[in-house]
């Protein structure tokens, strides 16, 4: 399984800066995300993340360091949290940290909400 590297270009600055390390297992999304259309972005996230689940079966680390993200790209970072706590559940190992600005309430009241829907644990820290 190959890693999954999206960089932002400075004329596509919707779209946030994507990650993923299939030896580490080291998942890290950050920026901004406040794509229109935002299925044709994630689809290959998802893809990226089911594979690993089912072929590498190891430890998995979720890095969040999204500093903002519209409603359409909430509902794909629910469904991205509701993924990894089903992996967990099958018995995956994962961690899911997300770091936010001191002075972000808004965001960490997301993070917490997202905890209570999909029933994971997520570490919020310092960014």
């Amino acid at each position: 399984m190959e890693s999954l590297s999206i960089i932002n270009s400075h004329s596509d600055v919707a779209t946030p800066n994507v990650e993923f390390n299939a030896e580490t297992g080291v998942c890290v999304l950050s920026g901004e995300a406040f794509m229109e259309q935002p299925y044709n972005f994630y689809k290959p996230l998802f893809e990226w993340i089911e594979t690993y689940c089912k072929e590498v079966n190891k430890p998995i680390f979720f890095d969040m360091k999204l500093t903002y993200f519209n409603t359409s790209s909430s509902k794909f970072v629910l469904d991205f949290l509701r993924l990894l706590r089903k992996y967990q559940a099958s018995g995956g190992e994962v961690t899911v940290r997300w770091f936010l600005r001191k002075t972000d309430e808004d965001m960490k009241e997301e993070i917490e909400d997202f905890m209570v829907v999909t029933g994971l644990m997520i570490e919020i820290l310092p960014l």
